[in-house]
Protein backbone atom coordinates (compact mmCIF):
# COMPACT_ATOMS: atom_id res chain seq x y z
CA UNK A 1 0.00 0.00 0.00
CA UNK A 2 1.14 3.83 -0.73
CA UNK A 3 2.09 6.03 1.51
CA UNK A 4 -0.63 8.12 0.33
CA UNK A 5 -2.86 5.16 1.12
CA UNK A 6 -1.76 4.88 4.63
CA UNK A 7 -2.19 8.40 5.22
CA UNK A 8 -5.58 8.53 3.71
CA UNK A 9 -6.47 5.95 6.33
CA UNK A 10 -5.48 7.36 9.14
CA UNK A 11 -6.94 11.03 7.98
CA UNK A 12 -9.95 8.57 7.71
CA UNK A 13 -10.17 7.36 11.39
CA UNK A 14 -8.87 10.92 12.81
CA UNK A 15 -11.88 11.77 11.08
CA UNK A 16 -13.86 9.73 12.44
CA UNK A 17 -12.94 9.95 15.92
CA UNK A 18 -13.26 13.52 15.94
CA UNK A 19 -17.02 13.04 14.73
CA UNK A 20 -17.07 11.02 17.28
CA UNK A 21 -16.64 12.71 20.23
CA UNK A 22 -19.11 15.52 19.42
CA UNK A 23 -21.76 12.66 19.54
CA UNK A 24 -20.24 11.18 22.80
CA UNK A 25 -20.13 14.40 24.44
CA UNK A 26 -24.02 15.54 24.03
CA UNK A 27 -24.50 11.97 25.05
CA UNK A 28 -22.66 12.25 28.52
CA UNK A 29 -24.38 15.75 28.70
CA UNK A 30 -27.80 14.22 28.56
CA UNK A 31 -26.62 11.14 30.73
CA UNK A 32 -26.09 13.53 33.75
CA UNK A 33 -29.06 15.87 32.73
CA UNK A 34 -30.95 12.67 32.95
CA UNK A 35 -29.21 11.38 36.25
CA UNK A 36 -29.63 15.21 38.40
CA UNK A 37 -33.41 15.15 36.87
CA UNK A 38 -33.74 11.43 38.26
CA UNK A 39 -32.53 12.14 42.15
CA UNK A 40 -30.17 10.17 42.20
CA UNK A 41 -26.97 11.03 44.42
CA UNK A 42 -24.75 13.45 42.39
CA UNK A 43 -25.87 16.87 40.39
CA UNK A 44 -29.34 18.33 42.22
CA UNK A 45 -30.12 15.16 43.99
CA UNK A 46 -26.46 15.39 45.56
CA UNK A 47 -27.10 19.12 46.19
CA UNK A 48 -30.68 18.80 47.96
CA UNK A 49 -29.27 15.64 50.27
CA UNK A 50 -26.79 18.46 51.40
CA UNK A 51 -29.56 20.90 51.89
CA UNK A 52 -31.50 18.61 54.01
CA UNK A 53 -28.23 17.47 56.08
CA UNK A 54 -27.64 20.77 56.86
CA UNK A 55 -30.89 21.83 58.00
CA UNK A 56 -31.30 18.46 59.92
CA UNK A 57 -27.43 19.72 61.46
CA UNK A 58 -28.65 23.22 62.58
CA UNK A 59 -31.78 21.84 64.04
CA UNK A 60 -30.45 19.44 66.19
CA UNK A 61 -28.03 22.05 67.01
CA UNK A 62 -30.63 24.35 67.92
CA UNK A 63 -32.13 21.54 69.75
CA UNK A 64 -28.76 21.09 72.19
CA UNK A 65 -27.92 24.93 72.49
CA UNK A 66 -31.62 24.92 74.05
CA UNK A 67 -31.24 21.86 76.26
CA UNK A 68 -27.57 23.40 77.75
CA UNK A 69 -29.29 26.84 78.22
CA UNK A 70 -32.55 25.08 80.32
CA UNK A 71 -29.47 22.70 81.92
CA UNK A 72 -27.66 25.68 82.74
CA UNK A 73 -30.81 27.40 84.23
CA UNK A 74 -31.99 24.62 86.79
CA UNK A 75 -28.16 24.36 87.52
CA UNK A 76 -28.06 27.94 88.85
CA UNK A 77 -31.53 27.80 90.16
CA UNK A 78 -30.11 24.76 92.70
CA UNK A 79 -27.20 26.61 93.74
CA UNK A 80 -29.36 29.51 94.20
CA UNK A 81 -31.30 27.63 96.78
CA UNK A 82 -28.33 26.13 98.22
CA UNK A 83 -26.88 28.95 98.54
CA UNK A 84 -29.95 30.27 100.43
CA UNK A 85 -30.14 27.18 102.89
CA UNK A 86 -26.41 27.44 103.40
CA UNK A 87 -27.15 30.93 104.66
CA UNK A 88 -29.95 29.90 106.61
CA UNK A 89 -27.90 27.39 108.50
CA UNK A 90 -25.86 29.07 111.27
CA UNK A 91 -24.08 25.68 112.27
CA UNK A 92 -21.45 26.66 109.50
CA UNK A 93 -21.24 29.94 110.52
CA UNK A 94 -22.11 30.04 114.76
CA UNK A 95 -19.88 28.55 116.82
CA UNK A 96 -20.77 29.31 120.01
CA UNK A 97 -24.34 28.39 119.08
CA UNK A 98 -23.31 25.05 117.92
CA UNK A 99 -21.37 23.97 120.79
CA UNK A 100 -24.54 25.39 123.31
CA UNK A 101 -26.95 22.87 121.22
CA UNK A 102 -24.56 20.23 121.59
CA UNK A 103 -23.33 20.79 124.69
CA UNK A 104 -27.27 20.87 125.64
CA UNK A 105 -28.26 17.55 123.91
CA UNK A 106 -25.42 15.76 124.47
CA UNK A 107 -26.23 16.60 128.24
CA UNK A 108 -29.83 15.32 128.03
CA UNK A 109 -29.09 12.15 126.06
CA UNK A 110 -26.39 11.18 128.74
CA UNK A 111 -29.53 11.57 131.38
CA UNK A 112 -32.66 10.39 129.72
CA UNK A 113 -30.74 7.00 129.06
CA UNK A 114 -29.32 6.18 131.80
CA UNK A 115 -30.65 4.50 135.09
CA UNK A 116 -29.49 2.78 137.94
CA UNK A 117 -31.98 0.03 139.88
CA UNK A 118 -32.17 1.98 143.37
CA UNK A 119 -33.92 4.68 141.66
CA UNK A 120 -34.81 5.04 138.15
CA UNK A 121 -37.49 7.66 138.84
CA UNK A 122 -34.29 10.10 138.85
CA UNK A 123 -34.20 9.17 134.96
CA UNK A 124 -37.85 9.97 134.96
CA UNK A 125 -37.76 12.99 136.08
CA UNK A 126 -34.41 14.06 133.74
CA UNK A 127 -37.04 13.20 130.27
CA UNK A 128 -39.47 15.39 131.95
CA UNK A 129 -37.17 18.20 131.59
CA UNK A 130 -34.46 17.57 129.04
CA UNK A 131 -37.24 16.25 126.44
CA UNK A 132 -39.98 17.92 124.97
CA UNK A 133 -42.92 17.36 122.63
CA UNK A 134 -43.11 13.85 121.05
CA UNK A 135 -40.00 12.76 122.32
CA UNK A 136 -41.02 13.29 126.14
CA UNK A 137 -44.55 11.16 125.42
CA UNK A 138 -42.83 8.40 123.51
CA UNK A 139 -40.07 8.20 125.85
CA UNK A 140 -42.29 7.71 128.90
CA UNK A 141 -44.42 4.94 127.13
CA UNK A 142 -40.76 3.29 126.47
CA UNK A 143 -39.67 3.55 130.10
CA UNK A 144 -42.88 2.63 131.37
CA UNK A 145 -42.31 -0.69 129.68
CA UNK A 146 -38.87 -1.44 131.37
CA UNK A 147 -39.24 0.50 134.42
CA UNK A 148 -40.17 -2.72 136.82
CA UNK A 149 -38.09 -4.80 134.74
CA UNK A 150 -34.56 -2.62 135.74
CA UNK A 151 -35.47 -3.07 139.78
CA UNK A 152 -36.04 -6.07 139.29
CA UNK A 153 -33.31 -7.57 136.96
CA UNK A 154 -31.20 -4.77 138.77
CA UNK A 155 -30.24 -3.48 135.64
CA UNK A 156 -27.85 -0.35 135.01
CA UNK A 157 -27.33 1.46 131.72
CA UNK A 158 -24.64 3.84 131.47
CA UNK A 159 -24.78 5.91 128.31
CA UNK A 160 -21.36 8.42 127.24
CA UNK A 161 -21.93 10.47 124.05
CA UNK A 162 -19.13 10.01 121.68
CA UNK A 163 -19.82 12.70 119.54
CA UNK A 164 -22.57 15.00 118.71
CA UNK A 165 -22.53 16.95 115.33
CA UNK A 166 -25.20 19.64 114.50
CA UNK A 167 -26.85 19.14 111.12
CA UNK A 168 -28.78 22.46 110.88
CA UNK A 169 -28.82 25.25 113.06
CA UNK A 170 -31.67 27.73 112.25
CA UNK A 171 -32.91 29.80 114.91
CA UNK A 172 -34.40 28.21 117.51
CA UNK A 173 -34.45 24.79 115.78
CA UNK A 174 -31.65 22.29 115.53
CA UNK A 175 -30.69 19.16 114.13
CA UNK A 176 -28.10 17.01 115.14
CA UNK A 177 -26.42 13.26 114.28
CA UNK A 178 -25.57 11.95 117.85
CA UNK A 179 -23.23 8.72 118.33
CA UNK A 180 -23.72 6.85 121.87
CA UNK A 181 -21.76 4.62 123.65
CA UNK A 182 -24.16 2.34 126.08
CA UNK A 183 -23.01 -0.04 128.66
CA UNK A 184 -25.33 -2.14 130.28
CA UNK A 185 -24.72 -4.20 133.32
CA UNK A 186 -26.84 -6.63 135.21
CA UNK A 187 -26.57 -8.30 138.79
CA UNK A 188 -23.99 -11.95 138.27
CA UNK A 189 -22.79 -10.87 134.96
CA UNK A 190 -20.31 -9.07 132.58
CA UNK A 191 -21.11 -5.77 131.43
CA UNK A 192 -21.96 -5.35 128.00
CA UNK A 193 -21.02 -2.32 125.72
CA UNK A 194 -23.12 -1.61 122.50
CA UNK A 195 -23.17 1.60 120.03
CA UNK A 196 -25.75 3.70 119.01
CA UNK A 197 -26.38 6.28 116.10
CA UNK A 198 -29.55 8.81 116.77
CA UNK A 199 -30.77 11.56 114.56
CA UNK A 200 -32.09 14.41 116.83
CA UNK A 201 -34.18 17.36 116.92
CA UNK A 202 -33.76 20.09 119.46
CA UNK A 203 -36.05 23.42 120.08
CA UNK A 204 -34.37 25.91 122.52
CA UNK A 205 -37.21 26.62 125.03
CA UNK A 206 -36.54 29.49 127.69
CA UNK A 207 -33.01 29.48 127.06
CA UNK A 208 -32.28 25.92 126.87
CA UNK A 209 -32.03 23.36 124.44
CA UNK A 210 -34.86 20.53 124.67
CA UNK A 211 -35.35 17.26 122.85
CA UNK A 212 -38.30 17.29 120.82
CA UNK A 213 -37.70 13.92 118.27
CA UNK A 214 -35.56 11.05 118.63
CA UNK A 215 -35.28 8.38 115.73
CA UNK A 216 -32.72 5.58 115.65
CA UNK A 217 -30.34 5.27 112.77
Amino acid sequence: MSRDGESGSTAGVAVDAREREPAESADTAEAEAAEAGSGEPGGEGRTGSAAARRRLRAAGVAVLVALLLGGTGLLVQAARLNGDDALANRALTDAPGTAAVAGDVSNALSKVFSYAPEDPGVTARDADDLLAGPAREQYRQLFGQIRERVVAQELTLTTHVVRAGVIRLDGDDATLLVLLDQITERKGKDPTSAGAQLSVTAERQDGQWRITDLKSR
